[in-house]
């Protein structure tokens, strides 16, 4: 045989035939080709299957939405008792109208259920500190901390204190949701109930109940907790740092610069007054009573939610005298943990015709798992929260002999429960919950109160120098120890769960007052804006009155006079009507100055979002009308604290390297914005990291930069001093003055922004640099790729950032991608409740795939609001399905 040079195997009989016959040559290039083919076909038919069991597992949770549902009770529970209809516009917001409040609020927990079920089971796991039932040993640490704080056994004894009509209205929410439950099981409700089954097969939701929901409030005022990072964090560095340097890492609020809320009554000498009535013949809303029922506060940041800075929020509201449309206009944009899904769920409830027995046509913002809606409005007046900043939390040093504390000097036994923790795959655990009068003792629970506990420092307050506590202080004996416990009002049994409800079905400014008498926690800033043209403020909660410390540091818990002394009054809290400013403004800001006759806080957010809001909506007035339009574009405002500061210390310095210079001559022309396409806002904000570590960095401890806006102020205050020790810099580089220091950050900032984006500053950009990537709090964080890939979205472009009106924050300690955002933007418009607009971080399902999981971030990225439509017909025009939810008939 002729060879082509390629030398043949005859072993193979196929081969062979095909040397002697031509055809034969075909015969298993053929049979590969069908073998391959086999193969091919095989793994389509594989994958086809795979992606229709996966669409599938995806799609058969998302809710039914159009035609009617036969809806039978679930045991034990009460069912409809006539029919119900939910239009649901285009992004999946849910108008329910109803004929009775019972059927009402049925289907409010029956669509909640729908469209976020596994984050409503989520939250009731966290808040009875039960994660460790979904999730094995890993949230052991979480559940303990939890267990100890008592969330969901105080959400029980709420519950029993309810009015019976109030009572009723939670009951009717859990019926609602158990109906759902009835229907649907495992991936049936959700996408996540499928990957829980592959490490946690067995695992069932239990039935809902009213606990379930009130828990949540609890929850909310963890999130909306004030100072006990301040004072944990201050605890600690008062065991290395002295007290001088202590003060000027936390200054006092700048009065003097930056607004407080009550601006036309700082002192709240009007509240006090013996003229405590509202305006216009508004009558007084009478005192709250004084209880002395002790709990405790809890710091659980890296358990539960890391809270980071900017959790706060906007709000103000412009009298008539100043709009458009002569009647008042109210934005409102609180600031949480970015969060997918968003923390909020909007929602109308609406009885078919609105009589004393069915009080309710209202709309707004609702939390998942909780009946009635939060922010909003109805047919008469409209509110918005923001954070009241106050302190209402103390930490506790604790004299501790065996089973027994120390205070003023006899001994009180510690008062315990046992706890069992069920986990999943593995053995219950055990535990044993210590408490004092104070509240539960928590060192040994999170690696910083364990620290505080054992090396103490407690302070008489922000005048007074903190000083370590005496071996004998206490009358200490051989063998004690410090133990550290905390004491927080949203651990009383509070009225708050009822507060919502009157909130729904005020009309006016008193009812409003009513409404806020009621709640306790979270304390909160509440606005007002009513169809007559009325605005209004008022601070409700639990505002501890202090003994003899206020809180800056801990408080010898062995010495009563440290104790609270009991709640300041309803009426002496602050409150105004009608302000002759024409407007009200609230930051998280101080309320009022130190002339207010209680102590209320000392750690305010600094108030630089307040003065740039104000700042803004004078100007709007000056020009004026106001308009909505003006309200969404401040919500928007990118305005960097440290802008000035930072320019103004960077007014005179060059370095040697003209691409630094050239990045400074940036931040020189800089406006000052935090815009996400800005150059200069990438640079400025890279620089000011750099800036405030060089700062802490002398020191010989750990500083947290936990606060921007603080620290904008500590910058500000040192560079009125060329020769202050916060220009010293032997870590970070090597730098022994201010033009040294300034010239070491300017060159590592240019460095790590090089890395970062590149040496070409046309490419630095502040909105990918700061960008928010949406992380589902669950699945979303398991480590696993394809999984975090179902859930996670995002990455997306933003501006803003920390002390910012568009308040998207980040770490100063962890880098720049945005933590914390406004979670909602919303402008509430009284003279046509129409024209309100609004808009959500997320979207309204939870489904992960669903066309409503995510549709609304790109628009709150770009600050666009949405038309709310609240009127009948307004209603019906943009409804693109209605479900009628039947009673079932046996």
């Amino acid at each position: 045989m002729q060879s082509s040079g390629l030398t043949q195997p005859t072993d193979s009989p196929e081969l062979e035939d095909a040397s002697r016959n031509p055809k034969a040559k075909k015969r298993p290039r053929r049979r590969l080709r069908r073998a391959l083919l086999i193969v091919l076909s095989t793994v389509v038919v594989i994958a086809l299957a795979a992606i229709g069991f996966g669409t599938w597992t995806v799609t058969r949770s998302f809710p039914q939405v159009s035609g009617e549902i036969a809806v039978a009770a679930a045991q034990g529970g009460e069912g409809l008792r006539s029919d119900v209809t939910v239009q649901r516009d285009e992004r999946g917001i849910a108008t329910i109208t109803a004929e009775n409040t019972g059927d009402l609020f049925f289907a409010q927990g029956f669509v909640h259920a729908q469209d976020r079920f596994w984050e409503m089971d989520f939250r009731r796991h966290m808040t009875a500190g039960r994660l460790s039932e979904l999730f094995g040993e890993s949230q052991l640490g979480t559940d303990k901390f939890l267990r100890t704080l008592g969330w969901h056994r105080i959400a029980e004894k709420e519950v029993d204190a309810l009015p019976a009509e109030t009572r009723a209205f939670y009951q009717s929410y859990a019926d609602g949701v158990n109906a759902y439950l009835k229907e649907r099981q495992g991936s049936g409700l959700s996408l996540e109930y499928a990957v829980l089954g592959l490490q946690n097969a067995d695992y069932t939701p239990e039935p809902w109940t009213p606990a379930d929901s009130v828990a949540w409030f609890k929850a909310m005022a963890w999130d909306l907790r004030t100072n006990i990072e301040d004072e944990t964090e201050r605890a600690l560095l008062a065991q290395k740092l002295d007290t001088p340097t202590l003060k000027q890492l936390y200054p006092e609020y700048p009065f003097g610069e930056h607004p407080v809320i009550l601006a036309d009554d700082p002192a709240g000498a009007a509240v006090m007054s013996e003229a405590k009535k509202e305006p216009s013949g508004v009558e007084t809303v009478a005192a709250a009573d004084v209880s002395s029922l002790t709990d405790a506060v809890d710091q659980v940041d890296e358990m539960v939610a890391d809270q980071g800075e900017g959790v706060g929020s906007n709000s103000w509201v412009v009298a008539g005298e100043h709009t458009a449309t002569g009647k008042p206009l109210l934005a409102n944009d609180p600031h949480l943990g970015a969060a997918l899904p968003s923390v909020w769920t909007q929602m109308q409830l609406r009885c078919k015709t609105v009589t004393a027995e069915c009080p309710f046509d209202v709309a707004g913002f609702s939390f998942s798992g909780l009946p009635g809606i939060v922010i909003g409005h109805n047919q008469h007046v409209a509110w918005g929260f923001t954070n009241l900043t106050t302190d209402v939390a103390d930490l506790y040093v604790e004299r501790v002999s065996g089973e027994n504390y120390l205070q003023d000097g006899k001994q009180h036994p510690i008062e315990t429960r046992e706890e069992t923790i069920k986990v999943a795959g593995g053995k219950d655990v055990p535990l044993t919950v210590r408490s004092t009068g104070h509240g539960p003792i928590v060192s040994g629970l999170t690696p910083d109160f364990t620290a505080i506990a054992d090396n103490p420092r407690v302070g008489d307050g922000v005048g007074a120098a903190e000083k370590a506590v005496e071996p004998s202080a206490g009358a200490q004996s051989e063998g004690d120890e410090y133990a550290l416990s905390l004491r927080w009002t949203a651990l009383d049994v509070t009225t708050t769960p009822e507060a919502i409800f009157k909130l729904n079905t005020a009309t006016n400014f008193t009812q409003f007052r009513a409404a806020a008498k009621l709640f306790d926690v979270p304390a909160q800033n509440l606005i007002y804006a009513d169809l007559e043209g009325n605005i209004g403020y008022q601070a409700p909660g639990k505002l501890p009155i202090r003994g003899a410390g206020d809180g800056w540091l801990p408080q010898p818990g062995w010495d009563s006079a440290y104790d609270w002394q009991g709640f300041i009054p309803f009426e002496d809290q602050p409150t105004t009507y009608n302000p002759k400013s024409g407007y009200v403004v609230t930051a998280n800001n101080a309320i009022v100055n130190d002339n207010y006759p209680y102590f209320l806080s000392r750690d305010w957010d600094y108030g630089y979002r307040a003065a740039r809001i104000v700042e803004l909506l004078e100007n709007k007035i000056d020009k004026g009308p106001v308009t909505a339009k003006d309200m969404a574009q401040i919500q928007m405002d990118n305005q960097f604290p440290a802008a000035k500061s930072l320019q103004q210390a960077y007014a005179n310095v060059s370095v040697d390297d003209g691409d630094v210079n050239k990045a400074l001559s940036m931040l020189k022309d800089w406006n000052g914005q935090n815009d996400p396409d800005s150059a200069a806002a990438a640079f400025a904000n890279v620089l000011w990291r750099h800036v405030t570590a060089q700062m802490v960095d002398e020191f010989d401890v750990d500083v947290p930069r936990s606060s921007q806006s603080r620290f904008a102020v500590v910058f500000e205050q040192q560079l009125n001093d060329p020769e202050s020790k916060w220009w010293q810099s032997a870590k970070n580089g090597n730098a022994s003055n201010r033009q040294e220091f300034f010239e070491l950050a300017a060159k590592q900032a240019y460095k790590e922004l090089v890395k970062l984006q590149g040496d070409n500053p046309k490419n630095w950009n502040w909105g990918k640099l700061h960008a928010l990537s949406l992380t589902s709090g669950t699945f979303g964080q398991s480590g696993i790729a394809p999984i975090e890939w179902l859930f996670n979205r995002g990455p997306y472009s933003v501006g803003g950032g920390s002390g910012v009106v568009n308040a998207t924050g980040w770490s100063l300690d962890d880098g720049y991608e945005t933590t914390t955002v406004p979670s909602m933007r919303t402008v509430m418009d009284p003279s046509d409740w129409d024209a309100s607009t609004w808009q959500n971080l997320t979207g309204q399902s939870g489904h992960a795939f669903s066309s409503n999981y995510t549709d609304q971030t790109e628009g709150w990225a770009k600050g666009e609001q949405y038309g709310w439509a609240f009127s009948p017909g307004a209603v019906k025009a943009t409804t693109t399905n209605t479900l009628v939810l039947r009673p079932a008939t046996d």
